[in-house]
C-alpha cells in the first residue's frame, strides 16, 4: 500500500472537492506534495455556515473569527485589519476603519484590498477629512466624539453590489455620519459621492434585483437613481409600520425583498450607557402597490443572518448545526466600556416558537475594534 505523501495529484485535487475552508490548511499541513496540491486551489470550499468576526488578540493583534459550523475558533494574522474597527461585511470581503478615520475594503483571507477615499464630513460641523489633519487624537469637538468613537460611528452600514473578484465595476454604498447619510464609491473614483435625498436618517440599504434600496426612519423606501445627479427615488408611498422597534433591516431574501422589524428592552440605563437587549423579530414583505406588508410566520427551512452585513440567508437542511427557522443577530448596542457591554446580545431567534436561545455562549472580550459581524468566507 502507497504511503500517504506518494498519492497522486489527481486523487489529490479530488479529496480537496470535500474539504472545508480550514481544513484546506490543515491539508496542506500533512507534507509538502499536499501542500503544492492544496496551493492550487482548483476546487472552492465546501460551503459553511457564516463566520462571526469577533475581537483583535491584544498580544498577538491577531484577528479572531467564529466558526458556526465546527464551533471553533481561529485566529489569523490579518495585518491590513491591525486596530481598525469592522463596519461591514458584504460578499466576503470587510470594511474596515482604521484610528484616523481611512476606510479600507479587505478579504481578510486572500488579502486584497482597495484603499478607500476619505469619508465625507461627519455633520455639517465638521470634515473628518480636516479633522485628522490637524487635531489631536483627544479632541472633543461640536460632534462631542473622540477619534475612538468616531471610529465606530462615522459609518453606520456599508455593503457591495457584487463580489469585486467577479466584477471590477462594482459599487459601494455606504449610510455615514450623524444624519446616516447615503454615499456611493466606485473603483477609480476619487472620492464618495453623496447621494441626494430628504432630510431624515436612513435606517437601512440593501442591493435587490439590481438596485440599491434604502428604508428611512419614517418608512419610505426610496431607490437610488444614478443618473445625471445622484439622488432617492421614492418607489411607493409610505408603509404603514406599527410599533417602534430597535431597528428595521431591508433583506434580499432568495428573490423576495423583505423588510424585518427588530424589537429590543432597555434593561438598564445610564447617563453615558445603554444596555439594550434582543425580544424579537418581524418579518414582512412590502407590497409597494397596494402599501401593504404582507407578514411572514416563519421562512420554513432557512436560517438569516442580521447584523452589520449585508443580506446573508443559507438553507438549514445543508447544516446540522444550523437552526431551522432561524434569525441569528449580532449586537446592536454603542459602548465604550466592552468589558461589561458588546457580547451580551447576541443569540437566535426562532420564528415559529418567537424564542430566542444562545449560538455563542463563550465570555468573549470586544474590543472596539472587534465588533462581531457576519461574514461568508471567500478565500479564492
Amino acid at each position: 500500500m502507497a504511503a500517504w505523501s506518494e498519492l497522486t495529484n489527481d486523487i489529490l485535487e479530488h479529496i480537496t472537492i470535500f474539504l472545508a475552508f480550514p481544513d484546506h490548511y490543515r491539508f496542506g499541513a500533512v507534507c509538502k506534495n499536499w501542500r503544492s496540491v492544496s496551493k492550487l486551489r482548483r476546487y472552492p470550499p465546501v460551503p459553511q455556515l457564516p463566520w462571526l468576526v469577533v475581537e483583535e488578540e491584544k498580544e498577538t493583534r491577531k484577528r479572531k473569527f467564529y466558526s458556526l459550523s465546527d464551533a471553533k475558533h481561529y485566529s489569523i494574522e490579518i495585518p491590513e485589519l491591525h486596530g481598525r474597527y469592522i463596519c461591514g461585511s458584504s460578499h466576503g470581503w470587510l470594511f474596515a476603519v482604521d484610528i484616523k478615520i481611512n476606510g479600507t475594503l479587505v478579504n481578510p483571507f486572500t488579502r486584497e484590498c482597495y484603499e478607500l477615499p476619505p469619508f465625507p464630513a461627519f455633520c455639517s460641523e465638521i470634515d473628518v477629512t480636516t479633522l485628522v489633519e490637524k487635531v489631536p487624537s483627544d479632541y472633543t469637538g461640536p460632534t462631542k466624539l473622540t477619534f475612538e468613537e468616531m471610529q465606530t460611528r462615522i459609518v453606520f452600514k456599508a455593503i457591495l453590489s457584487h463580489d469585486p473578484k467577479e466584477r471590477s465595476d462594482f459599487t459601494a454604498m455606504i449610510i455615514f455620519g450623524r444624519f446616516h447619510t447615503p454615499a456611493f464609491w466606485r473603483p477609480g473614483d476619487l472620492c464618495w459621492t453623496v447621494v441626494d435625498g430628504p432630510e431624515g436618517c436612513m435606517h437601512d440599504i440593501v442591493y435587490f434585483k439590481g438596485n440599491f434600496y434604502v428604508l428611512s426612519m419614517g418608512n419610505e423606501l426610496y431607490v437610488v437613481d444614478f443618473e445625471s445627479k445622484p439622488k432617492l427615488k421614492e418607489v411607493g408611498p409610505q408603509i404603514d409600520i406599527e410599533g417602534c422597534p430597535a431597528q428595521r433591516y431591508l433583506f434580499d431574501f432568495n428573490g423576495n425583498l423583505l423588510l424585518i422589524e427588530r424589537f429590543c428592552e432597555c434593561v438598564e440605563e445610564k447617563v453615558e450607557e445603554r444596555l439594550n437587549v434582543t425580544v424579537g423579530f418581524n418579518v414582512m414583505e412590502p407590497n409597494l402597490e397596494e402599501n401593504i406588508l404582507y407578514e411572514w410566520h416563519h421562512i420554513d427551512d432557512f436560517a438569516v443572518f442580521l447584523g452589520r452585513n449585508s443580506s446573508i440567508y443559507v438553507n438549514s437542511n445543508h447544516f446540522s448545526k444550523c437552526k431551522r427557522n432561524g434569525i441569528y443577530f449580532t449586537h446592536l448596542t454603542y459602548s465604550y466600556s466592552a468589558e461589561k457591554f458588546g457580547s451580551h446580545d447576541l443569540g437566535v431567534f426562532d420564528t415559529t416558537d418567537k424564542k430566542i436561545s444562545e449560538f455563542y455562549s463563550d465570555e468573549v472580550y470586544y474590543p472596539l475594534v472587534g465588533s462581531p459581524v457576519w461574514l461568508v468566507p471567500n478565500p479564492w
